[in-house]
This record gives structure tokens, C-alpha cells and sequence, in this order.
């Protein structure tokens, strides 16, 4: 027992106290008898430090240091405090009589120690839920403040051990500062009540105990964030000290923000919202020490870290607690002074490294060819690294600058200088296509591998800007036409002996087109070594093309078919000759079905001979493809020299007046713009 309380026995002070009361309501004169001022004041700071001696006995020492440690048998994990927490008794049940004050203090039961304390106060100075004002000893208010004093040091003793609750492994702690919030409450709750009666107070009124809390746990905050841990886990040779300042500071708060949301939430109400208040103290600190540190020269190494802290680990910290945070009301850690001087250091250092690496290996395919060397094979096919290289590298410089910057945008910035690269590209393609060694084929191969991947990725991904997204896409497609076209024009010019025999009388009645489908399909054997995707694209464009020359040769009109006989022979000429092209570019690769079915509308008006018939199938002709023009027509039935002029315009004319009342589709596909009619 402490020496304060033995004092207050000897005295027998409190079962007097209602004696005392009596003898104040028949005198005015309420000053203590027998005691002189200077004996009051010393009587009163005497069992001031009795008590407080008292109190460092409950602490085991002096009242600055932590509690005892408890027994190894002491639950050791965060879910231990929750139950701590539960155990402890309700106090709200009025308890006076149950324990002494120094019982109270003894067992930490501070709420209850603050309700005797009040009941003493309303005693002294009239209950200010009822009872008249009285005047009041002069030895007992002093004895009371001091008794008051020594519960604040304890309460705000125990608050400054908040994150103290699993790592001194102290569960005694957990039940203690529960009892010690609600005795803050209840203070204040006195406080309004004696705003409220208007009386003179006592001069510990009103004692602010919330404000005093506040305070103590800002500081609290500012303490450990001024002296955060180093992590033993991480390597500190060769880290900067900026680095681990902030590293340090980082996991500090990310520690402490944890045990609040899951130990020390629970000892509060939810009214006074304490891990949001924890929060904004642990923002506003990290913010001062960090608009320090940004007000430095930093290196760039140096300037990433803190930008990466800044807008990524700091803001997914606030969101794994976000169910008891509101990040939202905390704002920026930096402001945009001092933010967008380090996002603009740290964007050019970025574009510049992606630009360099772009160029160089560019300049490794280039000397690659220069010397001779063939592109690598791979499944049958030419490949080349450098989009994937160039993509990998684009795509995760991106992806990393759009977390340490925070914004997609920013991040999109570095990738700037891709337009240039495409069109170093495009040179490096015509430089092969124009040298045409004996590598050229395969180089321009293996570069449509490349434009595939390019394309692919820039349409799926959002690596840049839409306008620089846009300009390189329109250098790649430029790119994949020239390939093309190096690859196609052998081919075309092999083939020409086949095409002119098409369209004519002869081919009417000799095998001429089987040769020529021989012909293909040995121009195709040798354009094989594209990617799939390449391959199916350059075998499509060649389908195209060797069906715009059969439909160019026919239109020409060397072949009269003068009646219903030679009409139907051409009709099913042209019909199988279609499906023969259709089966052997499908077999190579070809995905252009619809080709089939233009020289099938074609063979129709072969075949047709009345008028409104051959009107119908036109107009359903020019419906499907838009680009069909009056030439086209006019030569088509050139050919079936038994309709009349007279005929034709009028098939001519259905044609024009369905054409101008319909808008053409942009989705539909075009064909006839391509073939040319003397």
C-alpha cells in the first residue's frame, strides 16, 4: 500500500468526510480549523508525493519506465490483446465502495478511479447534477488535485504505451488502456457539465484530458518516426542514407498503422474514429520528413525510391487498411512544387535509357544483315528478337513508371521517341529491300514477324499516347505493305505468261488456268517462312490480287460469248475456276473466302438472260460492293454480245439509281476500285 493512502487512514480521512460536510452547512466559515496556510500547502504537496511514490510502486520503478514483462506463459500474438481487452470488467457500473483509489491505481481500473475522484469533486463542490454550491476545504481540494495529477500521469503514461502492446508483449496493457480512454471520456463529459452549470469551477476544471491525449500521441507519433527501426532483413551496404531514411520511416508507419487498425482500435470507441486519427498524425510526419528530403539534389536512383514510396508502396499500405481508413481525406504526402520537379527528373532518365536501348538493338539487326547473317528459324519461320526485345523492354518501363509517377499519362511520356525507332525501322527495311541480297527475302520475312508483334501489342496495350499510338501504327502498315509488295512482285511477274491467256477463247476451251494453278503453287511453296499471322496476311493480299487479274482479263472482252450455249460454258468456267483458286490459296494459308463469291456473282450474269433478271443480279452485285461502277458493268455485258445496247443502259441505269440511294458501308469490303477497265 502506498504511503499517500496509509496517511489517509491515520487521518481517517475519509469516513469523516461526511462529518465535515454537515459541519459546512451551519458555518460560513469553511476554512480549515487548525491549519495554517503554510501547513495546508505543505500537508497537501506531502500527500502529492506520497502518492505519486505509490504510483511508481504500481509500475515497479519510476514512473518513466515501461512495465514489468510478463511471464513467458503471456499470449504473444495480436489476437491475444483482443481477448485481453475482453476480460476486462465493466466498469460503468457505479463501484464506489467496491475498490479504494489505490486499489484502483493499484489494478489500472482508471475509469473507476476517475469516477471516485468525481465523486469527491461534486462532495467538495456541490453536485453539479443537483446539489448547491458549497464551499470546500482548503486541505482536501489540494489533496484531491494532487490525487487528480497523479491519475492524469498515469492515464497519459499509459497512452504513450499504445503501440507498445506486442512488442513488450504487455497484455496488461490492452485492458489498461481501454479503462484509460474511457476515464478520458467521462473527464470530458464532467468538463461540459460544469460549462454548462456556469459555476466557478475548480482549477483543474476543465482538464482537457482529450487535448492532452491528442498531444501525448503526436508526439508519440513524432518520437518513433524520428527514430524508426533498421530493418535487420535488409541489406544496407551501398543503400543511400536517403534510401534508408525513407525506408525506415516507410516501415515504421506501416507497422504501427497495422497494430492500431488490428490491437489498439480495439480499447476505443468508435466515435473518437482513433485509427483515422493515427493515421493523419503518421501522414502529416511522413509528409514533413519526405518535403525535406525532396528539397535535396537527388541522384536518380535516389529520386525513383522516393517517388516510388511516394505514389505506390505508400498509397497500398493506406489501401490494405483502407476498411478502417479513409486515405482519401489524408491528401498528397508532396506537394506538386516539390513532386514535379523529382516526376519530371525521373521521366527523362526513363526515356532516355528506352531510347538507347531501342537504338541499340535496331543497330544489332542492322549489322546483323550488313554482315551477311541470316535471321534465326524457328518452327519453319524467319524471327527476329527485336520486337520482343523492344516490347518487353517498352512494356515493363511503363508499367514501372506508371506506379512510381502514379499516373498512366506521365508514364506514357517516355515512350516519345518510339515514332522515331518505327521510322529508323522503315529505313532499315528499304535499305534491305533495295539491296536485295541474297538475305533480303528472308530479312524482310523475319521484319513482317516483327510489324505483326508491334502492331498486335500497340492495339491491345496501352503503352502510348492515341495520336503517337496512331503515327506508329501508319509506319507499321506502311511497313507490312512494302514487304508486300518485294515479296508479291516476283511472283506477279512469274504468272504473267498465265494471265494472258485468261479471258480469252482458248481459255474457254484448253486446261490454260489449271497451268496457271500450278504456277501458284509454286510461287507460294516459295514465299512459305512468315509467321502464321504473317503468312495468312501476305497469302490473302496474293489471293487478292491473282483474283482483281482473272476479273481484269475477263473484263477485257477478247472472249464473245455470242449465245446461251457460250454463256453457260463461261458461266460454269468462271464457277469452277473460282472454287479451284479458293481451295489452293485456303490450303496455303488464305482466309479470303469472300473472293469466291465476287467471280460467283460474275458467272450469275453470265448465265442470266432476261432482262429484269440480269437487272436483279447486278443490283444485288453492286449492293455487296459499292466500288462497282458503270464501266464494270458495261463490260461485263459487253461480253454477252446478244443483249441490246438499249439493255444495257437500262441495266446500267438500275444500277446508278440503287448506288445513289444507299450510303456506302465503311465496313464493307471493296474490290472493283482496284481493277482497271479500258
Amino acid at each position: 500500500m502506498c504511503g499517500c493512502f496509509r496517511f489517509c487512514r491515520r487521518k481517517a480521512f475519509w469516513p469523516r468526510r461526511a462529518a465535515k460536510m454537515k459541519m459546512r452547512s451551519h458555518s460560513d466559515t469553511s476554512s480549515v480549523d487548525g491549519f495554517g496556510r503554510n501547513h495546508q500547502d505543505k500537508g497537501a504537496r506531502s500527500a502529492g508525493a506520497k502518492l505519486i511514490k505509490g504510483i511508481q510502486r504500481i509500475w515497479g520503478g519510476p514512473t518513466n519506465q515501461p512495465p514489468p514483462q510478463m511471464s513467458s506463459s503471456t499470449p504473444s500474438s495480436i489476437d491475444g490483446l483482443h481477448a485481453a481487452v475482453q476480460e476486462e470488467p465493466q466498469l460503468d457500473t457505479p463501484l464506489t465502495g467496491a475498490r479504494t483509489l489505490e486499489q484502483c491505481l493499484e489494478g489500472q481500473f482508471f475509469h473507476e478511479a476517475s469516477q471516485l475522484l468525481i465523486e469527491r469533486e461534486n462532495r467538495l463542490f456541490g453536485d453539479i447534477m443537483g446539489m448547491e454550491k458549497v464551499e470546500s476545504p482548503e486541505e482536501e481540494v489540494a489533496k484531491l488535485s494532487a490525487e487528480r495529477a497523479a491519475l492524469e500521469k498515469l492515464i497519459l503514461q499509459t497512452v504513450k504505451r499504445s503501440l507498445s502492446l506486442n512488442r513488450d508483449l504487455n497484455f496488461r496493457l490492452a485492458p489498461a488502456l481501454s479503462s484509460a480512454v474511457r476515464a478520458i471520456q467521462q473527464e470530458e463529459h464532467q468538463d461540459q457539465l460544469w460549462r454548462r452549470k456556469g459555476w466557478t469551477p475548480p482549477d483543474w476544471r476543465p482538464c482537457g484530458w482529450r487535448r492532452l491525449h491528442d498531444a501525448r500521441l503526436r508526439e508519440l507519433v513524432e518520437e518513433r518516426m524520428e527514430n524508426p527501426p533498421t530493418p535487420p532483413s535488409e541489406p544496407q551496404a551501398g543503400q543511400s542514407s536517403i534510401k534508408a531514411s525513407i525506408h525506415s520511416m516507410g516501415l515504421r508507419m506501416k507497422e504501427d498503422l497495422l497494430l492500431v487498425v488490428e490491437a489498439v482500435r480495439t480499447c476505443y470507441p468508435p466515435e473518437m474514429d482513433i485509427c483515422n486519427f493515427y493515421a493523419a498524425q503518421y501522414h502529416r510526419t511522413f509528409s514533413s520528413r519526405v518535403s525535406s528530403l525532396a528539397q535535396f539534389v537527388l541522384d536518380d536512383s535516389d529520386c525513383s525510391f522516393l517517388l516510388r514510396w511516394v505514389n505506390d508502396h505508400y498509397p497500398r499500405i493506406l489501401q490494405k487498411l483502407s476498411a478502417e481508413i479513409d486515405s482519401s481525406a489524408l491528401g498528397k504526402l508532396l506537394t506538386d512544387d516539390l513532386l514535379e520537379p523529382l516526376e519530371e527528373q525521373y521521366l527523362s532518365k526513363q526515356q532516355t535509357e528506352l531510347t538507347t536501348y531501342m537504338d541499340r538493338v535496331l543497330e544489332e539487326a542492322r549489322d546483323n544483315f550488313t554482315s551477311g547473317e541470316e535471321p534465326a528459324m524457328e518452327d519453319g519461320c524467319y524471327v527476329s528478337t527485336m520486337a520482343f526485345d523492344i516490347i518487353q523492354f517498352i512494356h515493363g518501363m511503363v508499367t514501372s513508371a506508371e506506379a512510381i509517377v502514379g499516373d498512366l499519362a506521365k508514364a506514357q511520356r517516355i515512350t516519345c521517341e518510339l515514332k522515331g525507332l518505327m521510322q529508323r525501322f522503315q529505313s532499315f527495311q528499304a535499305a534491305v529491300i533495295k539491296q536485295n541480297r541474297a538475305t533480303s527475302r528472308a530479312q524482310v520475312k523475319a521484319n513482317l514477324s516483327c510489324i505483326a508483334q508491334f502492331s498486335d501489342v500497340l492495339r491491345k496495350k496501352q503503352l502510348l499516347p492515341a495520336d503517337l499510338q496512331e503515327n506508329c501504327l501508319s509506319v507499321l502498315s506502311d511497313m507490312k505493305q512494302s514487304a508486300h509488295t518485294y515479296l508479291l512482285t516476283p511472283v506477279h511477274k512469274g504468272l504473267k505468261p498465265h494471265y494472258q491467256k485468261l479471258g480469252t477463247n482458248d481459255w474457254l476451251h484448253n486446261s490454260h488456268f489449271e497451268k496457271l494453278l500450278v504456277a501458284v503453287e509454286k510461287e507460294l511453296q516459295e514465299l512459305q517462312g512468315s509467321i502464321p499471322s504473317s503468312n495468312q496476311e501476305l497469302m490473302g493480299q496474293l489471293h487478292r490480287e491473282v483474283t482483281e487479274e482473272y476479273v481484269k482479263r475477263l473484263l477485257r472482252g477478247e472472249v464473245r460469248l455470242k449465245d446461251k450455249e457460250k454463256q453457260l460454258k463461261a458461266y460454269a468456267t468462271v464457277k469452277d475456276d473460282a472454287d479451284s483458286l479458293h481451295r489452293l490459296f485456303s490450303r496455303m494459308g488464305s482466309q479470303e473466302d469472300w473472293l469466291k463469291e465476287i467471280l460467283h456473282k460474275i458467272a450469275e450474269v453470265l448465265r442470266l438472260q432476261d432482262v429484269p433478271a440480269l437487272q436483279m443480279q447486278v443490283v444485288l452485285l453492286g449492293s455487296d460492293y459499292p466500288d462497282l461502277s458503270e464501266k464494270h458493268v458495261s463490260a461485263l455485258l459487253k461480253l454477252k454480245t446478244n443483249i441490246s445496247k438499249v439493255d444495257r443502259r437500262t441495266i446500267k441505269a438500275t444500277l446508278v439509281e440503287t448506288l445513289d440511294g444507299c450510303r456506302p458501308d465503311v465496313s464493307t469490303q471493296t474490290f472493283f476500285s482496284r481493277v482497271d477497265v479500258r
